[in-house]
């Protein structure tokens, strides 16, 4: 029952993220060739996707340990859904907008919140333990082949078909993955009878985080890592289309590798971890990901299609170990009564940084161009192993599960 239900859970989302990967080429060339945004609203429209996570992910943690999984990830399927086939529908009678852009990317961005805390709550009930690493490595790997598939399925969907209705792609894989989850077996958890303030347990959650002497570092690292991400994902599509002149064929190759290079980070990370240790792989890799950083933004011509291409791959592979390692962590050493609550502190603080790194990139990428702007947010990476290295990890072979904070230290 739990092997049929995790791949249930499993084919849900690789098909939403799927559809995402072809969205996530179809809708910045939406805004760029059918509207010609300019790197401000790319990086208002990329930020605006991960907004929510600075808006709600505190109280999103409460909410999801206090509703029925199962309804909330369908309804949210759904939304998003609607949300993303409004695009096409305003563009065919003429109506669309950079703003409906900005709108649909808010919307879609809280649903994506809540749907990750859901579902990320959910894997522990369908998995044993023991299998946690293993089924995360699987996730990641997943994710990461519909990452190298799906981008270059949308470049070549938007040559042949058009940016706007590529996205009708992304609507039915939601659609898709709303009919899987609904077959999933509702929570088995009991939720408690009691039902302190919303408040209350978000401090709880939040408390548990900041003293926690590895869950708290691990946050403030991927904080790091992704104000970087922000500014990636807005200037990227920015940067190959009017500093490189990339096609729209080569756009989606060249933003694959990011997918290539997570499919082998999730293929190496069990193996690497286990190797060298859980402590010191994220020492290593946070050091790979700054050098992947630095190589994204490099040469002219034809060699600067390779170096964006090898330094998305390098920095996608080190994000990956960081991550699997980190959130598999996360799953094993918070107390199941927590962790909605644990996620979505994470969430709060480190995904809430993808906003601002986004809107700040695009601010600086109109007088220092993409390629300055973002050679400067490469050299930021560097404290993430800075992050690492001042903390006791530096010190371990492997994270220790009993390194949790003891309750009097979580009581608020």
């Amino acid at each position: 029952m739990k092997l049929t239900a995790f791949w249930r859970w499993w084919a849900a989302g690789t098909t939403s993220h799927l559809g995402s990967a072809v969205g996530g080429v179809a809708l910045p060339l939406t805004a760029l060739t059918v509207l010609d945004a300019s790197a401000f609203e790319m990086g208002l429209i990329a930020a605006a996707g991960y907004l929510a996570y600075l808006l709600i992910s505190l109280p999103a943690g409460v909410i999801v340990q206090r509703v029925p999984l199962r309804g909330m990830q369908v309804a949210l399927d759904l939304i998003r859904a609607l949300a993303i086939a409004s695009v096409p529908l305003a563009w065919w009678i003429g109506a669309l907008t950079v703003a409906q852009l900005v709108a649909v990317a808010l919307v879609v961005g809280f649903a994506n919140v809540l749907f990750d805390v859901a579902n990320q709550t959910f894997l522990p009930e369908i998995v044993p333990a023991a299998q946690l690493q293993a089924r995360n490595s699987l996730n990641s790997g997943t994710h990461a082949a519909t990452q190298l598939g799906g981008p270059s399925l949308g470049g070549l969907a938007v040559q042949l078909l058009g940016a706007v209705p590529t996205l009708l792609v992304d609507t039915v894989s939601y659609l898709v993955s709303a009919v899987l989850l609904r077959t999933l077996p509702a929570r088995r958890v009991q939720r408690p009878t009691e039902r302190p303030p919303m408040a209350t347990m978000i401090r709880e959650g939040w408390h548990y985080v900041l003293r926690h002497p590895i869950i708290g570092p691990a946050m403030w690292d991927a904080t790091a890592t992704n104000f970087v991400c922000g500014a990636m994902l807005a200037l990227f599509p920015y940067y190959l289309v009017r500093e490189l002149h990339a096609p729209p064929v080569m756009v989606g190759l060249l933003l694959a590798a990011d997918g290539l290079g997570a499919l082998i980070g999730a293929a190496l990370t069990t193996r690497f971890t286990d190797r060298v240790g859980t402590a010191r792989g994220l020492i290593v890799a946070a050091f790979v990901g700054v050098a992947g950083a630095l190589i994204i933004p490099l040469g002219t011509g034809t060699a600067a299609y390779v170096a964006f291409a090898a330094g998305n791959i390098v920095f996608s592979v080190s994000s990956v170990v960081l991550s699997v390692t980190t959130r598999t962590y996360r799953m094993l050493a918070s107390p199941p009564e927590l962790l909605s609550r644990v996620i979505a502190t994470v969430k709060f603080v480190s995904w809430g940084a993808i906003p601002l790194g986004g809107l700040l990139a695009g601010a600086l990428a109109g007088p220092l161009g993409a390629r300055t702007t973002l050679l400067v947010f490469g050299a930021l990476t560097v404290l993430s192993p800075v992050i690492y290295l001042s903390t006791p990890i530096r010190r371990l072979r492997d994270l220790p599960l009993d390194a949790a904070p003891r309750p009097a230290e979580v009581r608020v």
